[in-house]
């Protein structure tokens, strides 16, 4: 199993405890795709309570390969779907993050151009983010830190487009930031202003 995948569901053990039922149909769909086996099934069955009986699958899923995470959240579409959503939008902020941190990374070993722009791959992203924003994008850089002013500078410099406008105050806000501007930080902001998951899976995924 992909490590976040693990990471994901160790941080979510008790929630998933106390919200899942393991009922025949999640643990039989899992056996039938293989990811649980016969001794696991007799494992499970033989707790006491349905919590301990989650706890022994998700202590069970980890090691399971590849394919377990996948098929524990197909398990989930008919009977539990909020958990199912939920998972899937941690997973979605945990690439986020990933790759990010990796783009991070890259612009400092590389050489910029100038030390007035960030790394062509930072400026990828955050242009694929500023395509993305519409109306929102203002509360979003004033959440950032942007003030005002900055706001009608970007406008100003591109009155035509907004994307660019939008482009041009993320890349102010990193440029200012430095180590401080944070997939945290934007994801906080993002999330303020109610920006839907499916957004960010469009631009990082």
């Amino acid at each position: 199993m992909d490590p976040k995948h693990k990471k994901l569901l160790r941080s979510q053990r008790l929630f998933l405890a106390e919200e899942l039922l393991v009922d025949d149909m999640i643990i039989q769909y899992l056996y039938q795709e293989e990811i649980l086996t016969e001794r696991h099934l007799e494992e499970i069955q033989s707790e006491s309570s349905n919590r301990k009986k989650t706890l022994k699958l998700l202590d069970i899923l980890p090691t399971r390969g590849s394919r377990a995470f996948h098929h524990f959240i197909q398990s989930l579409e008919k009977d539990f779907p909020w958990i199912k959503d939920k998972l899937l939008r941690l997973v979605t902020f945990l690439t986020v993050f990933v790759v990010w941190f990796c783009a991070v990374i890259i612009s400092m070993r590389c050489a910029c151009v100038t030390t007035y722009c960030t790394s062509e791959i930072i400026r990828f992203f955050l242009n694929r983010l500023a395509a993305r924003l519409s109306s929102e994008w203002k509360s979003v850089l004033l959440d950032l830190g942007l003030s005002a002013a900055d706001l009608y500078r970007c406008s100003a410099e591109h009155p035509l487009a907004v994307q660019s406008q939008v482009l041009a105050g993320l890349v102010m806000w990193t440029q200012r930031n430095g180590r401080e501007a944070t997939v945290r930080r934007l994801l906080q902001s993002l999330q303020a202003a109610d920006i839907p998951p499916s957004v960010l899976q469009q631009v990082f995924v």
